[in-house]
Order: C-alpha cells, then structure tokens, then sequence
C-alpha cells in the first residue's frame, strides 16, 4: 500500500513510443496528439522521453521542451531499436505508451510496467491503399489479429467513440478502452485572424499530409463538377507528402490545373490565414481518427465536410450544424454546392463550428491522459 500511495503521488516516469516525432517531414494530427499530451505530462511534472524514428538531418536525440528525445532506426527499423531501448532501460520507467499507428512497437513483449495502447483509427482500408493487397493482408493481419493478442493485458485509449467501436469489432472489451479527445491549438492572436477577410471568390481547403488514403483527388475532382456553376472556384492544398505529383498530374488531367494551388508545408501563422480566409474546409480521408483540421478551421468559424464513413470525423463535425457528413462523392459535390452558394447557411455553420472548436483545449487533453495513465499505474502496482 506505502507503495501504490507513494505511485499515486509522485511524478511517473513515462517512455512514449510513436512512429514519428513532430519535427519528422512526414508528421501528422498522430504526431499532434504525441507531442502535445507529452509536453503537458512533463508541464504537470512527470518524465518523459519519447522514442521515435530517425530521419535525414536528425539528431539522435534532442529536447522538445521538456520532453527528452531520442531517436532510432528509420520508417521501419524504428521498432527495432525501440524495442532495444526499452530491454535496456525498462527499469527506468514507470508506464509506456505504445502508439499504434496500423502497427505497434509490441513493448508488452518487453516491459515490466503497465503498457497503454493508443490508436487513432483503424487501418482496414488504408493497408492495401498503401503496401498493396498483399503486403497489405499481412499488415491488417498483424494489426486485426496479432496485435490484439498482444496488447490482451493493456488498456487502450483512443480519441473516438467510433474508434473505440472499431477496436470493439476487433475483440477489444469497450471497458479496456478510454476516449480522450484531441485538442486545439489555439494561436495566441486568434482574435487577430478575424479581421481577415474571405476570398473574394469561392474557394476550398484541405489540409494535411499528401499520401493516398486521404483522398485529395476528390477535392480536385469536387471542383472540376463545379467549374461551371462557379466559374472562379480555388481549392487550395496544403501539405506535402510523396503523392503531391499524382495531384498534380490528377488535376491537369481534370482540366482544372490551373484552379488548384499547391502550396506544401506552410508555418503555422500562414496555415491559420489560409483557415481563416476559406469558404469550406474538405477532409475527403477514408479515414480519420478524429480531425485535428476540422476544429482547426472551426476556429476561424469556417465550417467543414467530410465523408461519414471516416469515422471520428463524426465528432469532430456536429452534422448540420458544425458542418455537413456526406455519403459518397455525389452527396459531396452537393452538400459544397448548398454552402457556397448559401452565405447565410455557411455563416451559421462558422459560427456554431467556432463555438465547437473553442472548447477543446490540450490542457484538457493531457489532463485527461494524466488521470488515465496514473490509475493505471497505480492498479498495476496495487
């Protein structure tokens, strides 16, 4: 007991595993969530270090803020060499937490300390997308089958209800899974991107990383339905990624080439303007845990749509008043056609979307982490 008292008081010691760190060139909303509830957890006062992969131009290991570093192998090998650290540091470590991002790093297999799962989505549809159908069975295998397995003593938190109901159909008890919602990153000037004005024209935005499964092509595609009606529509992509010549070459052969504007990775001061300065927000992904984009731009009061097969993108977009869920690219195409043209519903939907937005915070965020984490700990103990 003088030991679980003494666990549920003192700083815990925390060993974060995820794919990619924030300054890797291929970071997403996962790396977001890492990298946020890790700088809270060491803002409360607890240890963390953060083993990810190495990249060209990485160091081996570095401080983000308060968060220790370190870095090891590349893309794949980076499971490797966390495996590595953990056998040799184990003991340092009160709690790991395992970012499964379609594969885990399998620290159960290693650790001695209580090991919680977070997964952002499910990967069913991505692997084949992705590693083709081969490759891609033996990937869905591992995470479908295998992981859970693995994973059969650890809780898990994920940051959806319709995430946690896909662990479910995987054999995942709902009473192992805890949901803790993204946050918001709130700039400090909000107030001053209100006085940007919207475009002159219509215009779109999607925002994020340029890989398959997230599905640009049909942003390209939703203006090339809508050249006619709205003969000066824009669609701004920003991002980069490896599939940024498909796009290109998709848009061209769309003859709207010259409607589509790419602008690759952009600061943050720059991505709030483009936010703030669009008409609509499009997340065409298969799939999305949650959507860090949608309550991105809800903050600038610029209301979204995305498709309701996505999954979190259900909670991140309250349908019909935040923004519109469609069910296929037709009902897409339509439902951006009803708010461009309607000034009076987009504003509606801005304004709801803004008061949505603002009410997600990362302090909330890695509190909630912190509590879950903690009683974890002290139950493994006890």
């Amino acid at each position: 007991m003088v030991d679980c008292d003494r666990l549920a008081s003192r700083p815990l010691r925390i060993l974060y595993l995820s794919w990619r760190d924030r300054e890797h060139p291929e970071a997403g909303g996962s790396e977001t969530f890492v990298e946020r509830t890790a700088e809270i957890l060491a803002e409360h006062g607890h240890q963390v270090t953060l083993f990810t992969a190495r990249f060209p131009g990485a160091a081996a290991t570095t401080w983000h803020d308060r968060v220790r570093v370190v870095r090891g192998g590349g893309r794949f090998g980076v499971y490797a060499h966390a495996l590595r650290h953990l056998a040799r540091h184990r003991d340092n470590y009160d709690l790991v937490l395992d970012v499964q991002n379609g594969v885990p790093f399998w620290s159960p297999l290693l650790a001695r300390v209580p090991v919680v799962n977070i997964v952002h989505h499910v990967h069913r549809d991505q692997w084949p997308m992705v590693l083709g159908k081969q490759l891609g069975a033996v990937g869905w295998f591992l995470e479908s089958r295998v992981a859970p397995w693995a994973y059969r003593r650890s809780d898990y938190v994920t940051v959806s209800e319709a995430t946690r109901s896909d662990l479910a159909e995987l054999g995942i008890a709902r009473d192992r899974v805890s949901v803790v919602y993204s946050g918001n990153d709130q700039p400090a000037d909000l107030d001053s991107y209100a006085d940007i004005p919207r475009t002159a024209e219509p215009s779109l935005m999607v925002l994020g990383r340029l890989v398959p499964h997230k599905h640009n092509e049909v942003a390209i595609d939703v203006v090339a339905a809508l050249a006619e009606r709205y003969p000066t529509l824009q669609l701004h992509i920003v991002g980069s990624g490896y599939w940024e010549d498909a796009l290109r070459a998709h848009a061209q052969s769309s003859g709207v080439g010259d409607r589509v504007n790419f602008h690759g990775f952009v600061t943050e001061a720059e991505k709030h303007r483009l936010l703030a300065e669009s008409w609509v927000v499009l997340m065409p992904s298969q799939k999305e845990g949650w959507g860090l984009t949608i309550v991105e731009a809800g903050l600038h009061a610029t209301p979204a749509i995305a498709f309701a097969y996505a999954g979190g993108v259900t909670e991140s977009i309250v349908a019909g008043e935040t923004g519109l869920l469609a069910a296929d690219v037709p009902e897409l195409v339509a439902q951006v056609d009803a708010l461009l043209a309607d000034n009076q519903l987009r504003g509606k939907y801005g304004a709801n979307a803004r008061r949505h937005a603002r009410s997600f915070s990362w302090e909330r965020t890695g509190t909630e982490l912190e509590g879950h984490v903690r009683r974890i700990a002290v139950r493994a103990r006890g």
